[in-house]
């Protein structure tokens, strides 16, 4: 049985870095991804650089990719102008966002939920005739920093007024961390039939260590497509608090262990969180990439001994 993995790790994981990462390692490290067989990576965003500075190149990074045919590399897109960006830079796909919170929505988006509707609307039938695919995120599905629990009255209205505009599908959003297997099964259960699991997708974070067990109960819901984000960069400019995605290692691993197919290279995925670790200078939360380096130095401390 196969799960698609969508990588989020070079825009969502990224934007939330305090240094300015350089371009050729952008670069670097989405050529590193899409090597290790990654097929949907969200290589950057076209928000306005004044709010998110470290992907103010992002037109620069699209431009220097090394672009493989069977990959989709996509780009968040906030509104027309983020539009006409992402098109002069050839995206064959983008993704528009919004919260189910309304004062989250306010914090990151500066509208009221009901103002990001018609905007986001624009947004996909422009992409639309245009040929490029929108994908859709809906964040703080679980819980708000802000109001705290959402209800799941909520993420219908949004999610249902998402799919109405033309978005392929809807990732369900634990923006800071919240959920657990409980409430995923609770709410995926209600969104699953109502929109299907084709057209939903999960994103979860590891604030509380409740990731990857997260995953599992979505799993049991039907839901095949996760976002992930190398090393388990990522976080929220606007959820204080909020840990970084699920990391892809840790997820690959675990599906490969529970028999579920990826088409990706792990050991070619644990060398891009190396890349990017090593580029930021600090370690990652990745378990697997932690687990790599121990098993590394043991084999040289039983070499050494043997030597």
């Amino acid at each position: 049985m196969e799960v698609r993995i969508y990588e989020v790790g070079p825009r969502d994981g990224l934007q939330n870095e305090s240094q300015i990462v350089p371009t050729r390692v952008k670069i670097g490290l989405i050529e590193r991804l899409a090597d290790a067989g990654l097929r949907w990576i969200e290589a950057s965003s076209f928000v306005n650089p004044k709010w998110i500075p470290q992907l103010a190149d992002a037109a620069e990074v699209l431009a220097g990719i090394r672009q493989q045919s069977d990959v989709t590399y996509s780009a968040l897109v906030p509104n027309l102008r983020g539009l006409e960006r992402a098109t002069q830079a050839g995206m064959r796909e983008i993704a528009v966002f919004m919260s189910a919170s309304e004062t989250h929505n306010q914090k990151n988006i500066n509208k009221s939920i009901a103002e990001t509707l018609p905007v986001l609307a624009e947004v996909v039938s422009r992409a639309s005739a245009s040929g490029i695919r929108v994908r859709g995120y809906v964040s703080t599905v679980f819980g708000c920093p802000y109001e705290g629990e959402v209800s799941i009255t909520s993420t219908l209205k949004v999610t249902e007024s998402l799919l109405a505009m033309g978005v392929y599908e809807v990732s369900i959003g634990d923006t800071i961390g919240v959920a657990t297997p409980k409430q995923v099964h609770e709410i995926f259960s209600v969104l699953v039939k109502e929109f299907t699991t084709e057209r939903l997708a999960a994103h979860f974070h590891d604030t509380r260590g409740t990731g990857l067990a997260n995953v599992a109960a979505a799993l049991a819901e039907g839901i095949r497509t996760f976002d992930s984000s190398i090393g388990g960069l990522g976080g929220c400019p606007y959820a204080p608090g909020a840990a970084g995605n699920i990391s892809t290692e840790d997820l690959v691993y675990m599906l490969t262990g529970m028999g579920y197919q990826t088409g990706i290279d792990q050991e070619k995925l644990a060398g891009a969180g190396s890349y990017i670790q090593q580029a930021l200078g600090r370690e990652l939360p990745s378990k697997m990439l932690k687990a790599c380096r121990a098993a590394a130095d043991g084999t040289l401390q039983k070499e050494g001994n043997q030597s």
